[in-house]
């Protein structure tokens, strides 16, 4: 954990302005022994910051529920236990939404609306929208104000309460498995399987960067995809190798992958 790596690392200066970000707020509460948190990362920027901080003993990711996709880095002294990190005193708050069952916001409409209030991106986690309600993850820091201010996503009006991280409902994502034999385990391979497009031009997609495995830019086709990896292709959506069995008669490997639909 140096950070000295940050130059390393990061792929653009705004790679590196986040990066010092993040090792300013963490290693704060590491030399003080205190409690310690960033805002919300992307899966992009929660693998960029893997790579800085490794292992350290202490600091794991939360975001208020344990599918989360965005994430904040959590330094938790040895005295702590992670319960603290489901309690009232969390840097993470759950915030419902309820509307009108008759409307139908979407997330892109409840993340316009919080962005439009004037607060930064990273202060928001995950936006779970159902019928009636939406549950959205926020830093302890904002919650008030969001409180006081957000009033309606879309057209919508919304009724704004803070609820316990464990009461937060989390609609199950609709999924599309596909049963499927590849040759090898390549990314262009499962790329191709997954999105359901020619060899070609999963690998034009890839060269192009627009393909990230797990949060960060693949761009070589025959990169090998390990089990459970989840993959995004820019325009078209997500899919993750949810499973790999055994090998057929024809010596091609049965994959299971899943379509986020």
């Amino acid at each position: 954990m140096e950070r000295s790596n940050i130059e390393k690392i990061a792929q653009s200066p705004e790679d590196k302005l986040l990066l010092a970000k993040l090792w300013d707020k963490v290693n704060a509460g590491i030399r003080r022994n205190i409690p310690a948190s960033t805002g919300f990362l992307s899966p992009r920027e929660q693998a960029l910051a893997r790579y800085l901080f490794g292992e350290a003993e202490g600091l794991s990711t939360f975001g208020g529920y344990e599918e989360a996709e965005r994430r904040m880095y959590v330094y938790l002294p040895e005295y702590l236990e992670e319960e603290v990190l489901w309690e009232d005193g969390s840097p993470c708050v759950c915030l419902r939404a309820e509307f009108y069952q008759g409307d139908s916001p979407s997330h892109r409409d409840f993340l316009g609306a919080l962005m439009g209030s004037g607060i930064a991106r990273e202060t928001v986690g995950d936006i779970c929208v159902d019928k009636g309600s939406c549950d959205f993850f926020v830093t302890a820091e904002i919650a008030p104000y969001i409180l006081q201010n957000f009033t309606g996503a879309g057209r919508t009006k919304v009724r704004l309460t803070r609820i316990p991280l464990r009461q937060a409902h989390i609609p199950q994502p609709e999924i599309k498995e596909i049963k499927d034999t590849l040759a090898s385990l390549r990314l262009d391979s499962v790329v191709s399987s997954g999105f359901r497009i020619g060899r070609s031009l999963a690998c034009e997609y890839i060269a192009a960067g627009k393909v990230a495995v797990d949060g960060l830019p693949w761009e070589k086709p025959d990169k090998p995809v390990p089990e459970g990896a989840k993959i995004s292709l820019r325009g078209a959506g997500k899919i993750k190798l949810a499973q790999v069995g055994g090998r057929t008669k024809k010596d091609r490997i049965s994959v299971v992958i899943h379509r986020y639909v």
